[in-house]
Formats: C-alpha cells, structure tokens, sequence
C-alpha cells in the first residue's frame, strides 16, 4: 500500500502518525504509548482464504488492500496504566449494603490491586497475536478482523459481531472449536472459516471522525468484507450490539448471506412494544412465557442507565481515557444490582480458572486492558449515540434466523414471538444455561448451538 494510505489508515485505527519509513513491518507508538505491527506484505500463509483480494502489489494497492496485523503494546504504557491505577483517588464507601449505588468500593480495589501488581497482559497479547489478524479499510476507517480458516475445504464461512463492552476477545474462545470441530468432540462437517471483525470506535478498528458507523453501515461493511475475503456465501453471528448489526444484515439481504444465528433476538411485538413504551401493565391474552418475557422487560428497561447517558453525552466520559479504574467500573456496571447481565461478569471476577471455558478473572481485564490501551472507552461508547432505532422490537427481518435463547439473558424470548418475528425461523433452541455474554461464558455450548444452527444451510 502507499506510504500515505498507510499513514492515513494507522492514524485512524490508533491515533498516531505512521511516518514513511514504517511502512515495513514498522512498530508503531499510540498515544497511549502502545505498539501495533502491520506488516508491508499481505500474507502467504493461506492464500486459499484470500481469493478475490487486492493486495499491494510493487508498492501500488487499492483501498481494499489486507494487510496483517498484530499489537505489541510498549512496557511504557503497562507501566504507566499500572501507575495510574495505584495512583487511584477512590471515593468513601457507598451508604448500603447491595450494588443498587454501583460497583462495591471493596470490588474495585481488590480488583485494582491484582490489577496492578499481578496481572499480565502479554499472556492475552500472545494470545491474539496467535491468530492471523488483518487490517482492510472500508468506507474509509480502517476495520481490524481475525480471520482463521478450517483445513476442511467445505467448512462454513461465518463472520461473529461481539458488542459492548466487549471486543474481539468475546469470541476467541470459539476459534479452535469452530475451525477444527473433530478435535473438540464435533464432526468433520461442522466446520467454519471464522471472521471476527472489531467494531468502527473499538480495539484496533478505526475511530470514525464522523457520525454515520451504526449498525446499519457496520452490516454493509461486514458484507463487503466477506466479499473482499472471496466469500460467496456464508452465514453471520451477533449478540448485544452484533446482535442488531445481524439483524440489519438481514434485513439489507447482501448477496451472498445464507442466514443469521442471534443470542440476543429482536422479538417484540409492535403492541408490547408500545405497552413497555407507557409503562403499561402485560397486555391481555399473553402466555405464561411471554408475560415473564414483558416482566423480564420491563426490568430490563429500568436498568440502562449507562445507556442512556452514552446515548446522550458520550463526549462527557473523559474518566475513560484518563482513569483506568474509572473505565473499569464503567465496563463493569450494567446498573442492573448484581442482576443480568452483570451477574455472570462479577462471579468471573471471583474465578481464577476454569476448565470448563467460564469466564475469569484474568479474561475479564484483558478486555478491560484492550480498551485502556486502545483508549476507545470513550469511542466506543458512541455507537449508542449513533443508534436511534428500538431495541427488542421485531425489526421485519425476513432472511432465515436461527436463534438460541439464553436463560440469563436480559429477556427470554418466547417461541410465539420469535417466529412472528422471524418468518423464515430455522432454528430456536433454549440452551441449558448461559447469559448475555453467552460466548464467553459457555463457550462450549455456544460452539454447539452454531453447529445446529446452521446445519440446515450448508
């Protein structure tokens, strides 16, 4: 690629000036002092799962360009995060004894104190580095994506959306299983070529300077993405933000997508809706299912209050560039008292290991140390700003869904709804257990939702 287009493109992924001579394999220094790698060359490693890409070619390139990527952040900047977080002025304690005014003071310093003295972040750096991770530009941002493709020349392509406050490393846990099936107890033909891409506003993904990168221009660049990896046909996975990025998919029909797979489905009817709207009580004539649905709602609403003040005011979290303990709290809040989805977050911040994939606590700072490092607290955020359509309201979608319902999410989805909701329903299955961030909690059973999900489409 062009020195400048690489200036430009780095510039815009991390915030810093990518002067001529990086341009080979350079390292480059963020502002916050860390160092991303993205090498001069596109890669050999398989070319099989590039076909249909332009690659640099005698210094030349267009902007679909693919370039590999890894991230080395620099020891300045671990030091200086650890520094700032004993550098901690922490407020008095809070007045009760639940979570109703936050995350625990007590939570929080324990927190930090591993945080600073113990943690280490080179085990999640060599972690993602693991993976053949790559760099495209779409619509002028760069976007940031893990691509790993299976041995099985018929596997699956399918690209995963993680959400918020998450990043890539929701979904590393699938990797392996996805890609190499037979080697954790599935078959052969469950294969996936795997795509994870970062949102616009999230880890190495570009910062739009711009309004405009909602869902909907995140489900076209994901199509073009796909196409731009020479995927012809495949299938698409999202929850919590990805979730609505899936469903614009559907709804948009590129050519090309065979189905979706949801955890966190748009399922509500226009009547509910409007009820949830006025506070009304359950409308008449609801099943047993869907009046613990709307109570589950209604419960649901009443806790998004870091929502609505990322809605509104996204420019005002400063403390999120500026505190790594501010941000941690921030990431870790769901205003929901120790309910969903926090639940799940705060018993891993009690787990050391795990064997069965569940999340720990380590897990949970490397993705709060990808933020900090990144510094997209406050980018990030602006998704909620960008997104002026409803939530859990069915959006129309009329592409194949298949759907799995977690009973920890922030809402059971009825059956009845679901299939209103989605007329081309090809698969709905209540899972044993599991919550919001259900692949990095049951990454063993989301793996095997997947399979059966999209078994029918191959």
């Amino acid at each position: 690629m062009k020195h400048q287009l690489m200036t430009s493109a780095l510039a815009g992924a991390l915030g810093v000036f990518l002067p001529d001579a990086a341009a080979h394999a350079g390292n480059t220094p963020t502002a916050s002092g860390a160092v991303q790698t993205v090498a001069s060359t596109p890669t050999t490693t398989s070319p099989a799962a590039h076909a249909g890409q332009t690659f640099a070619v005698g210094g030349a390139a267009t902007i679909t360009s693919i370039r590999p990527f890894q991230f080395h952040a620099s020891d300045e900047a671990l030091a200086e995060m650890k520094q700032r977080i004993l550098g901690t002025r922490w407020p008095e304690k809070e007045t009760v004894a639940d979570q109703s005014q936050g995350v625990p003071l007590a939570t929080m310093q324990e927190l930090a104190r591993y945080w600073a003295r113990d943690y280490d972040w080179r085990k999640a750096e060599a972690r993602l580095n693991s993976y053949p991770q790559f760099i495209t530009n779409i619509d002028g941002l760069d976007i940031h994506f893990i691509h790993v493709t299976s041995k099985n020349p018929n596997a699956l392509p399918l690209i995963i959306n993680h959400g918020w406050p998450g990043s890539v490393l929701e979904q590393v846990k699938l990797i392996g299983p996805l890609t190499d099936p037979t080697a954790y107890g599935g078959k052969a033909e469950d294969a996936f070529n795997v795509v994870i891409p970062s949102m616009p506003g999230y880890g190495f993904s570009g910062k739009p300077t711009n309004t405009g990168w909602g869902p909907e221009h995140m489900a076209r660049a994901w199509a073009e993405l796909m196409n731009r990896l020479g995927y012809s046909r495949y299938v698409a996975q999202g929850g919590d933000w990805g979730a609505f990025v899936v469903d614009q998919m559907a709804l948009q029909a590129p050519a090309g997508l065979l189905a979706i797979h949801t955890n966190m489905p748009a399922t509500v009817p226009a009547g509910v809706q409007k009820a949830l709207d006025s506070g009304a009580p359950a409308p008449s004539g609801l099943s047993a299912d869907e009046k613990r649905a709307y109570e589950q709602l209604v419960r649901t609403f009443k806790q998004v209050d870091y929502a609505r003040i990322m809605g509104s005011r996204p420019q005002t979290l400063y403390g999120l560039a500026d505190s790594p303990v501010f941000l941690a709290a921030w990431l870790l809040d769901h205003n929901d008292a120790d309910g969903q989805p926090a639940a799940a977050v705060f018993a891993g911040l009690h787990r050391t290991s795990s064997t069965s994939g569940e999340l720990t606590r380590d897990e949970i700072l490397d993705n709060i140390t990808l933020y900090w490092l990144t510094n997209t607290g406050v980018s990030a955020s602006r998704l909620y700003w960008e997104y002026k359509g409803g939530f859990f309201n069915a959006k129309g979608v009329k592409t194949p869904v298949a759907v799995t319902v977690f009973p920890s999410e922030q809402y059971e989805a009825p059956r009845s709804w679901t299939e209103r909701a989605y007329p081309k329903l090809i698969y709905y299955h209540r899972a044993a257990k599991g919550g919001h961030f259900a692949a990095w909690e049951q990454p063993t059973i989301f793996t095997d939702e997947l399979r059966e999900a999209f078994r029918s489409v191959r």
